[in-house]
């Protein structure tokens, strides 16, 4: 058995705004790898330890340069994937030979009241985006990725905006809420014990769980995004086969999600070549 983790950091428990990860970069790094310490624990002395053969865990925020190679102590079969850009972003190197995803210390997407740092891939070029009509945030974007390799996902935690998000599309998951959005940079940060307790639980309970559905999007995909500005909506339409539909918003149909998938960043890196 496989188990893919996918960390981020503004739903970890203890941050609540980016100047934060700035003026303490210590601190939030610290926050991050008790978060991800206390899953892999979680995992090793669940009933089904024997049979994991390899946990994957992808730095997914920012430059992927937030957790120390030392968590790779824990166990023999952790990896740990780290910098970037890279491929496939949030879940680089995945396929279908995992069991299993968890996503932690994921966010609300971009517009979502009392989200703490809600944003999707880019708080400063996305403004909103759809596939195939469903509004979108990372943790549903990447739950696709995975559904397109038929792998559930299994564990998610983070904010409660983002909680209320997931769960009418995704009632299966074993979710931890760690934190409440008082505003953007502002929030209600829950014991770090009671979230411990809490995420070690769930991990336990879906361990055991069998056939869990898979999060999907009929083909052909239309990813839609609404850009900050025309310039970088001027900027995205470079790509080819990308359709402009108003000054700032574009969209890019694929039948193959993965293709669809690397598209959006593709085009999240055109838009950031220029200015507001």
């Amino acid at each position: 058995m496989k188990i893919f983790i996918s960390i981020d950091m503004e739903g970890i428990p203890g941050t609540f705004n980016w100047e934060q990860e700035k003026v303490d970069r210590t601190a939030v790094r610290a926050c991050m790898n008790e978060h991800i310490t206390t899953a892999v624990k979680a995992i090793l002395n669940s009933k089904q330890a024997d049979k994991i053969t390899e946990i994957v865990i992808a730095d997914s925020h920012s430059a992927g340069d937030n957790l120390s190679y030392e968590i790779t102590r824990l166990d023999p079969r952790i990896s740990l994937i780290s910098g970037g850009p890279r491929p496939e972003y949030m879940m680089p190197g995945f396929d279908s030979s995992y069991a299993m995803v968890f996503f932690l210390g994921y966010h609300a997407g971009t517009g979502a009241l009392r989200g703490n740092m809600d944003h999707t891939y880019s708080n400063s070029r996305i403004q909103k985006i759809w596939i195939n009509g469903q509004r979108m945030n990372e943790a549903l974007i990447n739950a696709a990725y995975a559904g397109y390799h038929k792998v559930p996902v299994a564990v998610v935690s983070g904010d409660l905006a983002l909680k209320g998000e997931l769960m009418p599309l995704m009632p299966w998951l074993e979710y931890v809420c760690t934190k409440e959005g008082v505003s953007k940079f502002a929030a209600k940060n829950y014991s770090v014990l009671q979230v411990n307790e809490e995420l070690s639980r769930k991990i336990h309970a879906a361990m055991q769980k069998k056939d869990l559905p898979l999060f999907t999007f009929e083909a052909p995909g239309e990813l839609k995004i609404e850009l900050h500005s025309t310039a970088m909506a001027d900027q995205a339409c470079l790509m080819p086969d990308v359709q402009r539909l108003d000054g700032k918003t574009i969209s890019y149909s694929h039948d193959d999600f993965k293709l669809l998938f690397n598209a959006l960043m593709a085009l999240v890196t055109l838009a950031s070549s220029v200015g507001i």
